[in-house]
């Protein structure tokens, strides 16, 4: 993919930035503030992944795939506290040919849960994704079905479930079943020939 999104999105109350090396102590802060938040929800994480030196590395390689177009991936703080991560947000494994999908992920900070972040910075994403630098027809996210603020994020906005992944994930100790939710572009007519 060419298409190369900005590195910064603003919105009402959020400031969302792609990854840079310089974010390293504060996207560290934040894992290890939520670690034992998040862990219902991951994968399982390298004996590593908390320190310093380790996340500095995966922002590098942040850093990478989303000049390369492989991953578009932001940390999100409020505009009031710009150094304080409290979300992350990512558009990844995009295809293009017939599909023109691309994977949504994303977290939020245990404490900033219930305020409408969550959606307000995946509102942004979704206009990127939908708009003229990315131009894609769908967006796809998977979620477990116990997930029911993730369930309901997507469902606010727009996300349709289609169908039941089984044992589609290695999360919290065993394989885990995901629900498969996508939103279209409606902008994006039926007759409309996909892009190479």
């Amino acid at each position: 993919m060419n298409a190369v999104p900005p590195r910064e999105l603003r919105t009402q109350r959020l400031l969302l930035r792609a990854p840079s090396v310089a974010q390293a102590a504060a996207v560290c802060d934040y894992q290890r503030r939520n670690s034992a938040h998040f862990a219902p929800w991951d994968p399982p994480y390298p004996p590593d992944f908390l320190e310093l030196e380790a996340t500095a590395l995966r922002l590098a390689q942040g850093e990478a795939a989303f000049a390369a177009g492989t991953t578009w991936r932001y940390w999100f703080s409020l505009k009031e506290d710009p150094e304080r991560i409290v979300g992350q947000a990512q558009l990844s494994q995009p295809s293009r040919g017939p599909f023109q999908n691309v994977i949504l992920g994303y977290s939020l900070d245990q404490a900033a849960q219930g305020q409408g972040l969550m959606r307000e910075a995946l509102r942004a994403l979704l206009d990127l994704a939908f708009g003229p630098v990315l131009d894609l027809h769908r967006i796809q996210a998977a979620v477990r079905p116990d997930n029911h603020r993730s369930r309901a994020v997507l469902q606010a906005l727009g996300f349709v479930q289609e169908g039941l992944s089984r044992r589609y994930l290695f999360i919290d100790g065993a394989w885990r079943d995901h629900e498969v939710w996508a939103l279209l572009n409606p902008h994006w007519p039926d007759g409309r020939a996909p892009r190479c």
